[in-house]
């Protein structure tokens, strides 16, 4: 009988230990299909942050930024050359002070303005909410440049679609703004949003504020920039530096605009 009894306690013994260490087995396998989980959602992450940062707009610095011998150069900004575009800056009236460009392609056109931005935060964020609590018909979706805005916009008598796009950079923020088919899709929307991803973005070192533009000048072509290398005296011609109309296929027009308060608050004005 004690050989019996002694038999019946140990095998419920052995049955308590085994289920034991089934519910050992269960926990460790859950926490390590935990991990396998927060392992690749981190290498998922770290890959689309990867991708992210291999596309434009660039930053000068970069050491992946394109060439820009053959860009046209605006100051703040770099413009690859766009068979069929036309480039039209906008000015203050009374300083002359650039405050934007746009480009033209077919039916579409694709307003750009760099911003200063602070050291360690982004600033698109920020403007983004801005504009999204200033216009209730403004709408967030995801783009090609990661979070953009759709949003109508009243010209003359008509409506028309916007979007608003902006890329974060260092000490830097380029807004976009595609209207015509570029806000929609199709060929215009490819072709500009490719141009916006080859520019290159100069912040240089003058401190400014957080939304302030970053400076902007008439465009130097790159036969004006080589000729300045190569004749440094030639930098005393105004005409060597600001050209009437730039080679290539731009056509460059300054035109005056009197909404100038750009550099504080939403950054949005309506598209001429």
């Amino acid at each position: 009988m004690g050989l019996f009894g002694f038999g019946r306690k140990h095998a419920k013994k052995q049955a308590e230990e085994a289920v034991e260490e089934s519910k050992e087995l269960d926990e460790s396998t859950e926490k390590s299909d935990q991990t396998s989980q927060a392992d690749r959602d981190e290498t998922a992450a770290e890959q689309d942050e990867a991708e992210q940062s291999g596309k434009g707009p660039w930053d000068s610095l970069d050491s992946d930024a394109p060439d820009t011998d053959e860009y046209l150069d605006i100051g703040a900004l770099m413009l690859p050359f766009l068979k069929g575009s036309e480039l039209r800056l906008k000015a203050n009236s009374q300083t002359g002070d650039v405050l934007g460009a746009t480009i033209t392609y077919g039916s579409s056109s694709l307003e750009l303005e760099p911003f200063a931005a602070p050291k360690s935060l982004g600033l698109w964020d920020e403007v983004r909410a801005d504009l999204l609590k200033a216009n209730p018909s403004c709408k967030e979706v995801d783009g090609v440049f990661g979070k953009e805005l759709t949003l109508p916009v009243k010209v003359k008598s008509k409506n028309m679609l916007t979007r608003v796009v902006g890329i974060d950079g260092p000490r830097w923020m380029l807004r976009g703004i595609f209207s015509g088919p570029a806000a929609k899709g199709g060929k215009e929307k490819d072709v500009l949003d490719g141009y916006l991803a080859d520019l290159v973005v100069v912040r240089g070192d003058e401190p400014l504020a957080p939304r302030d533009l970053v400076p902007m000048h008439a465009p130097v072509t790159p036969n004006q920039r080589r000729g300045e290398a190569e004749d440094p005296e030639s930098k005393d011609d105004e005409s060597a530096q600001i050209p009437g109309r730039p080679e290539g296929p731009f056509d460059s027009d300054q035109q005056t605009e009197v909404k100038t308060t750009l550099s504080r608050g939403p950054m949005f004005s309506e598209v001429r």
